[in-house]
């Protein structure tokens, strides 16, 4: 029994930096790129303005980002759960 309440706060913390991370990506991408792309044309960055530039390599560059920060925080919550390698 103990161990199922284990797995449940493993998977819990899993689902929710998950949940945080596409939380983060969909507002660098969709809404950044394109919602908030008109309030952003003003800021200039590397040539281009600030929602293109967000469009175009930004929200590829915050998946990459993210990437790193999951599996970094994930072999934290895999040490809190003696389940890492």
């Amino acid at each position: 029994m103990a161990q199922n309440s284990d797995n449940n706060a493993y998977w819990s913390a899993n689902k929710r930096i998950i949940a945080i991370s596409l939380v983060i990506w969909f507002v660098c991408s969709f809404g950044f790129g394109i919602l908030l792309r008109p309030m952003l044309s003003g800021i200039g960055i590397g040539g281009t303005d600030l929602g293109f530039w967000f469009a175009q390599q930004g929200s590829i560059i915050v998946f990459l980002v993210l990437i790193f920060a999951y599996a970094w925080r994930m072999n934290k919550v895999d040490q809190d759960f003696g389940v890492d390698e």
